[in-house]
């Protein structure tokens, strides 16, 4: 995925049987997601506009222009909703950010040694995680993405400071007579 393009919604199955959709919204204001547009797919190639929007119980409904059979809808399930960064406003807080402007950030020790890169950030529903490759190689790294493990962001420079403390050590197999 391009880094200019920014996940705002996922399309869920259809609601109904009129074309509508079940829509998860990643903006922290779900009702601005209809003033953003032009709202694309992942490549960009698709255009969607949003007709009608409403609240549901952990979702949103949407009626989407040109979507009006069930058939239709069933065949934009799991598709994303995504706008050019530049369509976004700047965050409010100082510590604000967007996932996206954190992925390929280079991730510094606070002695400035290299530690590894952001590729990817997760939210599992208690707090956001950075998903770090190491700089020595191996699996990645799950951070909790809080002021004590990571300190700093520098946007402008590309880097993050991390402390990752117990949070990056390797954990040792159990012994054989504790697997199962």
């Amino acid at each position: 995925m391009s880094p200019d393009r920014i996940l705002l919604a996922r399309i869920g199955a259809p609601h109904g049987v009129r074309g509508e959709v079940r829509l998860f919204v990643f903006a922290g204001d779900p009702a601005a997601l209809q003033d953003y547009e032009p709202l694309t797919d992942e490549a960009g190639t698709r255009v969607f506009r949003i007709k009608t929007l409403r609240p549901a119980k952990d979702h949103f409904v949407a009626r989407l222009e040109g979507v009006d059979t069930r058939e239709a809808a069933e065949a934009l399930t799991n598709a994303g909703l995504y706008v050019t960064r530049d369509l976004l406003p700047e965050p409010d807080e100082e510590d604000d950010f967007y996932h996206a402007d954190l992925i390929g950030l280079a991730a510094l020790t606070g002695d400035g040694a290299p530690f590894g890169k952001v590729v990817a950030v997760h939210d599992f529903g208690a707090g956001d995680i950075l998903e770090i490759s190491p700089e020595a190689g191996g699996k990645t790294l799950m951070l909790p993405f809080t002021k004590a493990v990571v300190p700093s962001v520098d946007l402008k420079a590309g880097r993050l400071t991390v402390d990752p403390g117990e949070w990056a050590r390797e954990e040792a197999p159990p012994p054989e007579a504790d697997r199962g």
